[in-house]
């Protein structure tokens, strides 16, 4: 028969703790639960999880599993040791020995866990494991499933931290034993400090847990919808002011708008164009209560066409000036 390394199965180290057992078992099953997963090997894959898994998670069970020793590699020929079954009290299913508390027949597992761990064992208890293991076949622990959804939103609905909702596709129990899809609203609010990238987690939202077992997450990876007027970066944003060259020369109060509403800027005399003018507190949401800034970036712009009353005032400017830009 070929040695099956149920450490190896699960993916943890032989000094792994209960826990970490635990785990990964948890993690895998969910992986490879032929109800989720149509690779055409996940249901094996499943089958010796659930061996590994009742094997390890038994201190007494896997004392007499380690006794067979760590040299033996996953899938190698093996043979027990002369009067290694004796050692253990003369067998697995009387005094002395363990029963294994699966569901199912023999064929349903390895001829390595029969021949050491299936003897005259009860094979009752465990909601299928030793089959597809499906819901309401007897009640082993299963968690739903996680989902993640990419979403839109717009810079506004991140600044007021807004309530939106948004329509999941889940899998539930049918009450037949199987799953089927049905789509339900989830309500969430935008946390303070989002912004885009940030991924939200709604605990329990996923599919429900069968069971016994937890009800699974949706996470939301959150997407900002370009806008007109702002751009961002993190949590600041900048926009576009439009200026005239007398209000860059001589310096002006104009309005800008942020946004939640408008403000007055000052501007000194002598600003240029492409120089930006920083807005405290007008940017976006951060945690803990502050906020990012808000960038005004100035730009220049002139009359057009010129009246001709604008057009002798710029040649005058033009004869009286001797700044040179280019100079």
């Amino acid at each position: 028969m070929q040695y099956e390394d149920y450490y190896k199965v699960l993916g943890v180290e032989r000094s792994a703790t209960q826990d970490e057992i635990q785990r990964a078992y948890k993690k895998l099953a969910r992986q490879y639960h032929p109800d989720l997963n149509k690779d055409d090997d996940a249901e094996d894959r499943f089958k010796l999880l659930g061996e590994a898994y009742e094997v390890l998670k038994d201190p007494e069970k896997r004392k007499r599993y380690d006794a067979l020793g760590a040299n033996w590699r996953h899938g190698q020929d093996f043979t027990p040791p002369p009067g290694w079954e004796q050692g253990f009290g003369g067998g697995f299913g009387g005094p002395g020995g363990f029963n294994v508390n699966f569901s199912g027949n023999g064929g349903d597992f390895s001829d390595f866990f029969n021949a050491f761990f299936g003897g005259a064992g009860s094979m009752s208890g465990m909601g299928g494991m030793g089959g597809r293991g499906r819901p309401g076949a007897g009640g082993f622990p299963r968690d739903g499933r996680d989902y993640e959804l990419e979403i839109t939103v717009t810079l506004e609905d991140l600044a007021a931290s807004a309530r939106k909702e948004v329509n999941l596709q889940v899998q539930e129990p049918d009450g037949r034993g199987g799953l089927k899809t049905s789509t339900r609203p989830v309500a969430f609010t935008i946390p303070a400090g989002a912004t885009e990238g940030t991924t939200i987690r709604l605990a329990g939202q996923g599919s429900p847990g069968m069971a016994g077992g937890r009800a699974g997450d949706l996470r939301l990876k959150l997407h900002i919808a370009p806008h007109p007027r702002f751009t961002l970066e993190g949590h600041d944003l900048t926009t576009p002011l439009f200026v005239t060259p007398w209000e860059a020369a001589l310096g002006a109060r104009v309005p800008v708008a942020t946004l939640e509403d408008e403000v007055t800027l000052t501007l000194p005399p002598g600003v240029q164009s492409g120089q930006r003018m920083r807005l405290r507190g007008k940017g976006l949401p951060r945690k803990g209560g502050q906020r990012g800034d808000l960038f005004a970036e100035l730009q220049l712009r002139v009359p057009k066409p010129l009246s001709d009353e604008e057009r002798a005032l710029f040649e005058q400017l033009a004869a009286a000036s001797s700044f040179n830009p280019r100079a």
